[in-house]
């Protein structure tokens, strides 16, 4: 029997510790594991500390894929991704291990796991919206989403310009509404173990806000700096990553160290409230607290293993 499983929830709830926890248990079952990146943000190269991405030492011998594999130049996309984390499924299987995916991108993790297929893009359609982003910023392509699709608008961070974009191309397209591309969850691609990890949101806030000043202290304006020079700012995907916007205005001398911490905060606080609710979907889902002692053991009987 083959099968893969799937750790997803909001940042910071102890998804990456979890899956270290499987894949030791798999391993001392005489069963090897190994774990794909399912974080979008953690697919490029040099954004470790903002993305809390695992050092070599800390994933303890299990190897990793999907992790530094894009310049910040580059553009990731749920295409692009499903693609690339099928094949390494197959391959990991191919090779007698389980396939371990891991992150917090609800939507690369459905575009792997679930049977969403990717409408074909308009050239003409997809310039003249990228020219309106580009004249008029997100607001106005958030407000049209929202009367055309309430249920896509809903699920979306009305500043991602690039979703809205392709959004509205996609209804344009098709003629149907972006949220009737989203996948059925029903409709699994594979067999899957599905677990999501949680947490108390009055642990958890604290937790995320700590964590974005370890990453202040830790060397993130150093980091970002760097970045910057490699071509941040002239990403679609990797600039938008919450702290190194922040980080980038503190260095421009726009916001002060304090004012940025406290915006990346925030927006942090809301990506996790978002990503909760994304991950209330999954009914079946075995569903775990990053604390408790017997998660890693539960999703491994869950998947039968």
């Amino acid at each position: 029997m083959t099968v893969f499983i799937t750790i997803g929830g909001a940042t910071g709830t102890g998804k990456s510790r979890l899956s270290l926890e499987v894949a030791a248990r798999l391993r001392a079952a005489g069963r090897g594991a190994q774990i794909i990146n399912a974080d979008a943000m953690q697919l490029y190269r040099g954004m470790d500390i903002g993305t809390a991405k695992l050092s070599v030492e800390e994933r303890e011998g299990v190897q990793h894929h999907l992790l530094d594999v894009l310049e910040v130049t580059e553009d990731a996309s749920v295409a692009w991704y499903q693609e690339r984390a099928r094949a390494l499924i197959a391959q990991i299987e191919d090779e007698g291990d389980v396939p371990i995916l891991v992150g917090g991108s609800g939507l690369y993790i459905a575009g792997v796991c679930f049977d969403l297929r990717f409408p074909g893009t308009d050239p003409q359609i997809r310039a003249r919206l990228d020219a309106e982003l580009e004249s008029d910023g997100p607001g106005p392509l958030f407000a049209r989403l929202r009367e055309l699709d309430p249920t896509a608008a809903a699920t979306m961070d009305a500043r991602n310009g690039r979703r809205l974009v392709r959004a509205l191309e996609v209804i344009e397209v098709t003629g149907e509404p972006f949220s009737a591309q989203l996948p059925d969850q029903e409709a699994t691609w594979r067999d899957v173990t599905f677990a999501v990890v949680e947490e108390h949101r009055e642990v958890l806030t604290p937790r995320l806000d700590a964590r974005v000043e370890r990453m202040w202290d830790s060397g993130l304006l150093e980091e970002t700096e760097t970045l910057a020079e490699a071509g941040l700012e002239r990403g679609t995907t990797a600039r938008r990553a919450i702290g190194y916007q922040q980080a980038l205005a503190q260095l421009r001398g726009q916001v002060t160290r304090a004012e940025a911490i406290a915006e990346a905060q925030l927006l942090t606080r809301k990506y996790a409230r978002r990503q909760v609710s994304w991950f209330r979907r999954y009914r079946t889902a075995v569903r775990a607290h990053g604390g408790e002692g017997f998660a890693a053991q539960r999703i491994i009987e869950a998947a039968g293993l």
